[in-house]
């Protein structure tokens, strides 16, 4: 690992990329913080849902609220492990994030009546929005990651898992819609499908990165 990381910091173009990308994610967080709280502020009402209609809401709450967390501490430290990554990681969060950050500003339902009541102090607590619901980011961010890492067997399947784990939360606490779960999936695909289009250098590096800053400095 001290090898990746003299090689990473030995590379120009890669730390000044690093930074534009870590520049780009803070500025999609404040995008959603804004999108959340306005999609609170404008909320209508709550519609029936064929799944949420027919099932009683279960104590979810830390799940919820600690799950994702825990799943961004262990993204972090694979990153730790291979520094090389990280411009391409953060570059598509980033453009996940503010693609999210326009859908909840269009649309402005609220929670199903009996949705469950989650953590809501401190940090985590202002995180969480009551009506920024399409699509599930507890859905479609480990999606998205399963996506980047598809090359990667063990990776994938532990992403792919984590999306349907994380969909079956909200569904059992009656936090999302189902609308909002199943469309996650389709959304964040197209997500990652334009950022390959869109970077198609950044992902061949992505893939081989450590390799070709090896190439670069011997």
């Amino acid at each position: 690992m001290r090898k990746s990381y003299k090689l990473f910091l030995a590379d120009k173009r890669l730390l000044r990329s690093a930074l534009i990308w870590f520049l780009l994610l803070w500025w999609s967080l404040v995008m959603n913080f804004y999108a959340g709280n306005y999609a609170n502020e404008k909320w209508t009402t709550a519609v029936t849902d064929i799944i949420l209609s027919n099932t009683r809401a279960y104590d979810v709450d830390i799940l919820f609220a600690i799950g994702l967390p825990l799943f961004a501490l262990f993204t972090l430290l694979r990153c730790i492990r291979y520094p090389a990554q990280i411009p391409y990681i953060l570059k598509s969060v980033a453009v996940f994030v503010i693609i999210r950050s326009v859908f909840i500003t269009l649309t402005h339902l609220w929670p199903f009546p009996d949705s469950i009541a989650v953590y809501n102090a401190g940090i985590l607590g202002k995180m969480n929005f009551w009506a920024d619901l399409f699509f599930s980011g507890h859905t479609g961010l480990p999606f998205l990651f399963a996506l980047i890492f598809w090359n990667n067997k063990w990776m994938r399947y532990l992403f792919i898992f984590s999306a349907i784990f994380f969909g079956m939360v909200v569904l059992l606490g009656h936090l999302h819609y189902s609308i909002d779960v199943l469309a996650a999936f389709f959304i964040t695909y197209t997500i990652n499908h334009i950022n390959e289009i869109i970077r198609k250098k950044d992902k061949r590096f992505f893939q081989n990165a450590d390799s070709i800053i090896y190439a670069k400095h011997t």
